[in-house]
């Protein structure tokens, strides 16, 4: 491809990340190309400018095959269905960004060797508005000349590319890794919050000290509005039970190689209860009310 020809993208998988990722790219004036199992999502991106795909094979053949999907069963199943690895071009570069299991990681990248395809794993981190301003930490791994191909796409959407290593299941086990720690302190900041309510002190007012100074980042900035203001329906939020899943993924991780990771464990059953409460589709702050029924503060 020269530097006059407009980079072709195949974009599959248009939830709230997605979304924002495929815009950002389409405004940057890619050739892009949207598919998404419920159709009408690509409507809006339609009509900023993208084409419509009547088939996930028919991204498969742009310079960059871009797929976000929610987990490794969606991921299979697009691929699977729809013979993705053997619609792609010959010099077409597969960058998976969504989280997945190592082993999915791992088997993707298996499988798209095996059939002469090049296979990129570059999860992002961030939440849907990150997204939207284009400030995604964007975690790459694989073959070095791949991701080089890909890198214009990578850093319009992103603030900055990680390089993972060439084993494309290590950017997967990097941000299994993150989202581990992101709902540990997730987990603690609502357990401190419910210490601090015991004794009178507003949760706003805590909050507002500790992420204003020990706790200055974005892990604890990111939640802890929704979290003072026990407002938890955000829909460009990280949704609880995807959480979980993620949680899961790491300890599954953790096993296979004999790590333990015992603070994961309390954070999966603590996530668990949020979910038997009806939390699982409500922004991840919700974790905090977990611990405000444990100590009984609303009774």
């Amino acid at each position: 491809m020269t530097q006059d020809q407009i980079m072709k993208i195949g974009f599959i998988g248009l939830g709230a990340m997605g979304r924002a990722m495929a815009t950002n790219l389409i405004n940057a004036n890619f050739d892009v190309t949207v598919w998404n199992r419920s159709a009408y999502k690509c409507q809006p991106l339609v009509e900023a400018g993208a084409t419509q795909a009547d088939s996930p094979a028919d991204c498969a053949t742009a310079d960059v095959l871009i797929t976000m999907l929610a987990d490794d069963a969606a991921l299979a199943a697009v691929v699977d269905e729809y013979g993705l690895i053997e619609a792609m071009g010959e010099n077409t570069v597969h960058v998976n960004m969504a989280t997945v299991s190592v082993e999915t990681g791992r088997d993707m990248a298996a499988r798209h060797q095996s059939a002469g395809r090049a296979y990129v794993a570059a999860p992002v981190l961030g939440r849907p508005d990150i997204a939207k301003a284009a400030k995604l930490q964007i975690l790459a791994a694989g073959p070095n000349a791949a991701i080089e191909a890909a890198r214009p796409a990578l850093e319009t959407m992103g603030a900055k590319v990680w390089p993972a290593g060439d084993a494309p299941y290590r950017a997967n086990v990097m941000k299994l890794a993150t989202n581990y720690m992101l709902m540990s302190a997730v987990e603690t900041m609502g357990e401190a919050a419910a210490l601090t309510a015991k004794y009178g002190i507003e949760p706003g007012d805590f909050l507002e000290i500790v992420t204003s100074s020990v706790f200055a980042a974005p892990a604890y900035q990111g939640y802890a509005p929704a979290m003072s203001k026990r407002e938890y329906d955000n829909p460009e939020g990280f949704k609880l039970a995807l959480g979980a899943k993620d949680v899961d993924l790491a300890l599954a991780a953790a096993h296979a190689e004999q790590v333990p990771m015992p603070m994961g464990a309390t954070a999966r059953e603590r996530l668990a209860e949020a979910m038997a409460a009806g939390d699982g589709d409500k922004d991840l702050s919700a974790l905090a009310e977990v611990s405000r029924r444990g100590a009984h503060l609303d009774d």
